[in-house]
């Protein structure tokens, strides 16, 4: 396997990346994976009002800012994708994805089901030409089956068994939704999955 992939070519599109995966099916193994491969992808890092946990980092973790400043924000209608979960504000900015990807990187954002859906609404009104419309590619990522799940949230040994049955149930609901996108891959081995991921890229950008 490569360390990198090149960036080379002038045949590279700019993508416009949204995964999303029930809790426990290693979506977040399988981005940090592919940032690390890709030198060109680089992660959209959502607003939120929530005050930080444990070590989170602003800027890193999340953009943390004030319930007046997201509503300022909103207002200004900066966000591709917003909710307000538990009373408190989660978005997505529209401006940093369109920089990236006018420079010709590629943004990967990792969302929920409900939140992907609202991406993908917006992205369907932007003109056929539009680089985020041009580029959008949205993946699914699928367990091999909910006992597999079961067995992979109970491993983690950080969630109480209430907290284990509504993840599973959460699940069940999203997997229901598997086929709004475009694609879907099956996390039954980390290797294979990844693998999938990174020919699906090289596809959709060019590289092959």
């Amino acid at each position: 396997m490569e360390t990198q992939k090149s960036t080379s070519s002038e045949k590279i599109k700019p993508l416009f990346i949204v995964m999303s995966a029930p809790s426990g099916c290693g979506k977040t193994t399988l981005i940090d994976m592919l940032l690390q491969e890709y030198p060109d992808l680089q992660y959209s890092i959502s607003c939120t009002t929530r005050a930080p946990r444990g070590e989170e980092e602003d800027g890193i973790d999340y953009h943390f800012m004030t319930q007046e400043r997201f509503r300022e924000l909103l207002a200004e209608d900066a966000f591709l994708e917003h909710a307000e979960v538990h009373g408190n504000y989660y978005g997505t900015l529209k401006r940093p994805i369109e920089e990236v990807m006018a420079e010709g990187n590629s943004m990967i954002l990792d969302i929920d089901v409900v939140g992907a859906a609202k991406v993908r609404d917006y992205v369907k009104r932007l003109p056929l030409d539009d680089r985020l419309r041009a580029g959008y590619v949205d993946i699914f990522i699928n367990p091999p089956d909910m006992q597999t799940l079961r067995e992979r949230l109970e491993r983690r040994g950080t969630d109480s068994p209430e907290v284990i049955e509504r993840r599973l149930t959460n699940a069940a609901g999203e997997m229901a939704r598997a086929g709004e996108y475009m694609y879907q891959v099956t996390n039954d081995d980390l290797g294979h999955a990844y693998k999938k991921l990174c020919d699906l890229i090289d596809v959709k950008s060019g590289r092959m």
